[in-house]
C-alpha cells in the first residue's frame, strides 16, 4: 500500500501545473510504468504466495488486502486517465499539438490515415477467427491486441463469433501525420486508434458488430530454482523465452467494452472481475512518452541542465589526483563521465595490471563496458561480476558477459541466491616504484550512462589504502566464495551491514540515554526492514532525533505518541529520481557518514550482496550534509510529509513577510553544482 501511495505522489507531479507540459505527460508515463511493474512483480508475488494448485487461498485477511490493492489501484488509473483527457491533451492541444481521434481529424487526414494503414499496417496483421482449430492464441506480456465481434458466417459458412487481432510490435504506437495536412500545429494520432478505424477492412464480408482494444499484464518475475541448476546462465536464458507468458494478473480493456467480451477475456486468462481495468484511452499509456520525443518546443519542457565538470580535475591525471585526496561525485549534478573517463584511462594505461568491477545494470551501450573489452584485449586481468538476475536488465546484462568473455575477461554471475547488487570498481596499478597500488570507484548507483543523467546518486573514487584494499577482499569474496576477512570499513551485506546499521542506531540512543545530542539523518528509496524499524523506534524513545528522507514505500510511523515522537519521515519526488542512499550518525561529533548501494529493506540487508562505505574526509561530510541531506529536509516544493496514520500530505512554503518562502532541493542544487538555463517564455 504504500508503493502505491508512492505513485499517488508522483501522479501528483503529473497534476501540478507549474510543471511544463510535457513533463506533466512523461509523468503520467512514469505511473504508467510503475503501476505495470507493480502488477508484474507485487500483486504476481502476492499471488503466487497465496496460490494452491492454481487457485487462490480464501482467506479473509488476504482478500481484504487484494480487495484494498484493487480499490486503490482503480482509483489510481482513473485519476491518472482523467489527467490525460480532460488536462494534459486540452492543453497540449491548445499549444498546437494534436492527438486525434477517428472523429477528430478531417477528411484529407482520415485519407492519409487510410492509405498508412494500408501500407504500413494492414500487411502485418494476422487476425485469428476462433474455432476449435483456432483457439485463444498466446498474448506478449503488455501487448496491444483486440478482441472482435462479428455477424454472419465465414467463408466456409460457419458462424465464427469471435477473432482476435494482435497489434505488431514492430510499428510505433505513435504516427505523426504529416505538416502539410496539419493546419494547426503537429498531429499525431495512435496506432491502436488507425487499427480502430479500419479494423472492418480484416473482415470482409462479415459485420464488425463491437470491438475493443485490450492489454494483459503478466508475471514477469523470472523463477529459476538457483540450487539446481548446473549453469545459472543457460537456465535464466530459458526462463527469458517464457517471461512473456507468466499467469495473467490484470486485465486492461477499452471503457467501451462490451460487458461479454471483457468477460469472455477475463474467463481465457482466468482473472477475476476486480482485475479489470476499463481506460478511457490507449491501454498502453507508457507509450505516449513517444509524442514526448516527437515535439520539440523548449518551452513545454524542463530548462535545460547539464552537469559542471569538476575544473580541478578536468585535465589533469585521476591517479596522480586520487594519491592526494578522493574525489566525491553528486550526480546528474557532476557528470557520470569522470567515472567513465576513470575506467577508460585504467583500460589504456600500461601501469594498469587489473581491472575489477560489479554490472547491475548497464544498459544496451555502454562506453565502461567497451573499456572494459578494449582493457581485456590489452591483456589486462579483468574481472566482472555480472548480475544476472537485475530486474528486467537480464538479457542486457547476459549479452554484455558473452561479450566480456570473448575478449578474455574472466566474469563471474555473484553469489547463488543472493542479488550482487553492490557498486564497485576496482584498478590495480603497478607504481614507478614497482609497489602494486588500489584505487576504487564505490557508489549508491548504477553503472548506467543514461540512467546517472536522471537519478541522484553520489559515487567515491578513493585510493584510500584500507578502503581499497577491502574492495579487492569484497573480489576475492565474490569470485572466490570464501568467508570475507573482518572489514574495517566497509559494511557488507548479507555478514556485516545489518548489524553495523544497528549498532549505530543503538550507539545514538546509548549518547542520548547518557544526556548528549544523539542524531541520526538517513536518506534512501525504501524503508521496510522490521529490525531497523523496532530500532529506530527503541532511539527515538531514548530521545534521538530522527530525520528520515525515503522516496518510496516506508512502513515506519513517524509522530506516534509513546514510540517516534522524535522521527520525521518525508518523501521528495522531482525532476530526477531520488536514488541516493545516505546514513548519518552524529556520534558525539565524529559526524559517521556512510554512502551506500542498500536500502533499509530486508531483501538488501539480508538476501544481496551490498556495501556501504564510509566518507572519511571531513571537507566531503560537510559536502554530502549540505548537498544530500540538509537541502531535502528544506523542501517545500516537492516535499512531501508522512503523518502517524500513514498519510502524505505536501509540504507548504511558509509565509515570511507577506511572501512565500519557496525552496526546491534539486533546483538548488542544479543552480550550485550544474548549469541550468533559463526557462524560455512561452
Amino acid at each position: 500500500m504504500s508503493q502505491i501511495a508512492f505513485n499517488w505522489r508522483v501522479l501528483a507531479q503529473a497534476e501540478d501545473k507549474s510543471i511544463p507540459l510535457l513533463e506533466r505527460l512523461k509523468y503520467l508515463c512514469i505511473v504508467g510504468s510503475n503501476v505495470d511493474e507493480f502488477f508484474e512483480v507485487r500483486v504476481a508475488s502476492l499471488l503466487a504466495q497465496n496460490t494452491v494448485d492454481g487457485e487462490l487461498v480464501e482467506h479473509a485477511s488476504f482478500q481484504a488486502m487484494l480487495k484494498r490493492i484493487s480499490d486503490e489501484c482503480h482509483q489510481l488509473v482513473q485519476r491518472q486517465y482523467e489527467l490525460l483527457n480532460q488536462d494534459i491533451l486540452p492543453q497540449l492541444s491548445k499549444k498546437g499539438i494534436h492527438l486525434l481521434r477517428h472523429t477528430d481529424r478531417t477528411e484529407e487526414q482520415r485519407a492519409w490515415v487510410k492509405s498508412y494503414f494500408d501500407r504500413e499496417v494492414r500487411p502485418l496483421l494476422t487476425p485469428i477467427g476462433l474455432d476449435p482449430a483456432h483457439p485463444f492464441p498466446q498474448v506478449v506480456n503488455k501487448s496491444l491486441n483486440f478482441i472482435v465481434s462479428l455477424a454472419g458466417k465465414d467463408a466456409f459458412g460457419r458462424g465464427t463469433a469471435i477473432a482476435i487481432v494482435k497489434a505488431p510490435r514492430v510499428l510505433p504506437r505513435i504516427i505523426r501525420l504529416p505538416d502539410e495536412i496539419s493546419p494547426k500545429g503537429l498531429s499525431f494520432c495512435l496506432l491502436s486508434s488507425i487499427i480502430h478505424a479500419h479494423i472492418g477492412d480484416l473482415f470482409n464480408g462479415r459485420e464488425v458488430i463491437n470491438y475493443s482494444q485490450f492489454r494483459v499484464t503478466r508475471d514477469s518475475d523470472l523463477w529459476v530454482d538457483e540450487e539446481e541448476v548446473k549453469n545459472l546462465r543457460q537456465a535464466l536464458q530459458g526462463e527469458l523465452q517464457t517471461r512473456q507468458f507468466g499467469a495473467a494478473v490484470r486485465l486492461e480493456v477499452a471503457k467501451n467494452c462490451p460487458e461479454d467480451l471483457a468477460r469472455f477475456l477475463l474467463e481465457q486468462f482466468n482473472l477475476t472481475p476486480d482485475r479489470l481495468y476499463p481506460v478511457d484511452g490507449p491501454v498502453n499509456m507508457v507509450r505516449l512518452g513517444e509524442l514526448v520525443d516527437h515535439v520539440k518546443q523548449a518551452n513545454l519542457r524542463f530548462p535545460p541542465f547539464s552537469p559542471k565538470a569538476i575544473a580541478k580535475y578536468a585535465h589533469a591525471d585521476v591517479f596522480s589526483v586520487l594519491r592526494k585526496q578522493d574525489i566525491l561525485l553528486h550526480h546528474p549534478f557532476q557528470p557520470f563521465q569522470t567515472v567513465i573517463d576513470f575506467i577508460r584511462s585504467a583500460s589504456l594505461d600500461p601501469a594498469v595490471v587489473a581491472i575489477k568491477q560489479t554490472i547491475y545494470r548497464t544498459g544496451m551501450n555502454s562506453d565502461l563496458m567497451e573499456s572494459l573489452i578494449t582493457a581485456a584485449r590489452l591483456g589486462k586481468e579483468v574481472t566482472v561480476v555480472v548480475e544476472l538476475m537485475a530486474r528486467f536488465d537480464e538479457e542486457a546484462n547476459i549479452n554484455w558477459a558473452d561479450k566480456l568473455q570473448r575478449a578474455g575477461a574472466q566474469v563471474v554471475y555473484g553469489v547463488v541466491g543472493l542479488k550482487t547488487h553492490a557498486k564497485l570498481a576496482l584498478v590495480i596499478r603497478r607504481e614507478e616504484n614497482g609497489i602494486l597500488r588500489h584505487y576504487a570507484h564505490l557508489g549508491t548507483g548504477n553503472y548506467h550512462p543514461s540512467t546517472t543523467r536522471f537519478y541522484t546518486d553520489f559515487g567515491l573514487l578513493t585510493a584510500h589504502p584500507g578502503m581499497a584494499a577491502e574492495v579487492s577482499e569484497v573480489f576475492i569474496h565474490l569470485t572466490g566464495l570464501n568467508k570475507p576477512k573482518k572489514l574495517e570499513y566497509l559494511w557488507l551485506a548479507p555478514f556485516a551491514l545489518q548489524p553495523q546499521i544497528i549498532k549505530a542506531i543503538r550507539n545514538e540512543a546509548r549518547i542520548a540515554r547518557e544526556g548528549r545530542p544523539g542524531r541520526i539523518i538517513a536518506k534512501m528509496n525504501a524503508l521496510l526492514d522490521e529490525s531497523v524499524i523496532r530500532a529506530l523506534y527503541a532511539a527515538s524513545a531514548d530521545g534521538v532525533k530522527i530525520d528520515l528522507i525515503i522516496r518510496g514505500a516506508c512502513a515506519l510511523r513517524p509522530g506516534v505518541a509513546g514510540l517516534s515522537e522524535n522521527i520525521r519521515v518525508r518523501s521528495v519526488i522531482g525532476r530526477f529520481l531520488e536514488h541516493s542512499r545516505i546514513y548519518y550518525f552524529r556520534n558525539d561529533l565524529a559526524h559517521d557518514m556512510y554512502l551506500a548501494s542498500a536500502d533499509w529493506m530486508s531483501r538488501n540487508l539480508f538476501r544481496r550482496i551490498e556495501v556501504a562505505f564510509p566518507v572519511l574526509e571531513k571537507s566531503l561530510k560537510k559536502r554530502i550534509l549540505s548537498e544530500g541531506l540538509e537541502p531535502y529536509l528544506k523542501d517545500n516544493v516537492n516535499a512531501w510529509v508522512l503523518d502517524s496514520d500513514g498519510n502524505y500530505e505536501r509540504k507548504k512554503a511558509r509565509q515570511s513577510a507577506g511572501k512565500q518562502s519557496l525552496f526546491c532541493a534539486q533546483q538548488y542544487l542544479m543552480q550550485q553544482l550544474g548549469s541550468l538555463s533559463a526557462p524560455e517564455s512561452d
